[in-house]
């Protein structure tokens, strides 16, 4: 049921915005789970594209990505920039420019 709602709110993220691991935990219902929205986005097939894991940014705004073969901090950098967000070669961006705000 948690993992329905994170990835159903994730897709809810329009392109241009971002929302911090801890609201999507938020809205989907344990605010405190902030990195259990991480394992999660870890267990996707990013590949179809259908999700937009890469619009998810740690709270201050910054790209945390760890990485592992299919996904890195490089391309969630250059799918956010395709997406309109400006994000720094330190990997920041301005949340709160970008943050998506809705709750639903």
């Amino acid at each position: 049921m948690f993992k329905e709602k994170v990835v159903n709110f994730i897709k809810k993220i329009p392109k241009g915005k971002v929302a911090s691991y801890g609201q999507v935990a938020s809205v989907a219902g344990s605010p405190r789970a902030a990195r259990q929205v991480g394992a999660i986005l870890r267990g996707l097939n990013i590949e179809d594209g259908r999700i937009p894991w890469w619009r998810v940014v740690n709270n201050q705004g910054i790209i945390s990505i760890k990485g592992n073969w299919t996904a890195n901090k490089q391309l969630q950098r250059d799918l956010l920039r395709r997406d309109g967000v400006k994000v720094a070669e330190d990997f920041i961006l301005d949340i709160n420019k970008y943050r998506y705000s809705a709750k639903t």
